[in-house]
């Protein structure tokens, strides 16, 4: 604005402007001001265009919690036909420049999603083109807009808790990040390695989690399936595609017992897989982990420098097998077959990170998308 409260780049002509002031004094202040042409226009366009569009929420079904540590809940990669209907959001992202247009700003599947911070208050909206193919793995999902790896994964600002100062703190949270990196997103464990940087990080005197890892890694069974902490393929079945895994979660951490420092991970992964005998039909995993552990003061616990305590693990898996536990994701290749399991009716959103993991039965039920 000028310093005479003139708009800039007002469309009036200076002789008009001057004549309508000399007017306007000499009125005293009666004259009603007469709207600018801008003004005039802009009044116009306000009476023949509609109001902005409502905001919508998508409704979401609470699913009971899970008392259990360790419980399992599966769900085959099939899609829903017509189960999600298309939606047309109206999407405002405010940048230093201004406000990103109604149709000149970036396409939604390609703008990066900002870290998560909090439990989302709903799930992500679908897409209408799901197929997946070799040269873009992640067409169709939320997850295109995923950040790769632990760069997915918020790690929260650190300070003093229980018996660690602010530094320790912040080496404690990320271990804990390493972690899962090397249990869930290695390469090498990935294709079916056994995951010894992931088991170096464990307390080694917290001897039920040791006899449980090891069993689990040598004879996989339903009460020893080492995937409820790795992330493995059968390199025989399956085969990653790329060198990516999007991810999207968060740490939270607390002061726990005896001073403990106890931090809570909450991810989900995605892991895009064609067969391992070559073709191009891609198809995707998709694992969420709910993972709880407890960096120890050594003074207090028997515990190792640099180890935690595993407190519980949850595992929500999507297109990851149904059959028995083999110690590797089993996805299924050519359009699925029919359900099995003891939940077979049950559908699931792998996406929606709206409530807690594992919230459901054990068993095998149908996923809206993968």
């Amino acid at each position: 604005m000028s310093g005479g409260g003139r708009s800039e780049g007002s469309s009036e002509p200076d002789e008009v402007w001057a004549e309508f002031l000399r007017t306007s004094g000499d009125s005293g202040g009666d004259v009603p001001e007469e709207p600018s042409a801008r003004a005039r226009e802009a009044a116009a366009r306000l009476r023949t265009e509609p109001s902005g569009p409502t905001p919508w929420r998508a409704p979401t079904s609470p699913t009971p919690s899970d008392p259990f540590a360790g419980r399992r809940r599966r769900a085959k990669g099939r899609y829903v036909a017509g189960f999600v209907a298309a939606l047309a959001l109206l999407v405002v992202a405010v940048d230093p420049g201004g406000v990103i247009g109604w149709s000149d700003g970036p396409d939604r599947t390609s703008t990066p999603l900002a870290q998560e911070t909090a439990r989302p208050e709903q799930a992500p909206p679908a897409d209408e083109d799901g197929r997946a193919t070799l040269a873009d793995p992640f067409r169709g999902s939320p997850a295109a807009r995923w950040a790769n790896g632990t760069a997915g994964i918020t790690v929260p600002a650190a300070k003093a808790t229980g018996w660690m100062t602010e530094p320790e703190v912040e080496r404690a949270l990320t271990a804990t990040r390493d972690f899962l990196a090397a249990a869930g997103l290695d390469p090498a464990v990935l294709r079916g390695g056994r995951p010894e940087k992931a088991i170096a990080l464990m307390n080694p005197h917290q001897k039920d989690v040791t006899t449980f890892v090891s069993t689990a890694l040598s004879t996989p069974s339903e009460e020893y399936d080492p995937l409820m902490l790795f992330s493995r393929f059968d390199p025989a079945q399956a085969r990653p595609v790329g060198d990516e895994v999007r991810t999207r979660g968060r740490l939270t951490y607390r002061e726990g017992e005896r001073g403990a420092v106890e931090v809570t991970a909450d991810v989900t992964s995605v892991h895009p897989v064609a067969p391992a005998g070559g073709g191009d039909e891609v198809v995707r995993v998709v694992v969420r982990r709910e993972t709880i552990v407890s960096w120890d003061d050594p003074s207090k616990v028997v515990t190792e420098k640099g180890t935690f305590t595993l407190l519980s693990y949850k595992l929500d898996m999507t297109n990851g097998g149904c059959g028995a536990p083999t110690g590797y994701f089993r996805p299924e290749f050519g359009g699925g077959a029919a359900d099995t399991g003891t939940d077979s009716g049950r559908v699931v959103d792998p996406y929606d990170r709206t409530t807690p993991v594992g919230g459901g039965r054990a068993g095998c039920g149908t996923a809206t998308r993968s």
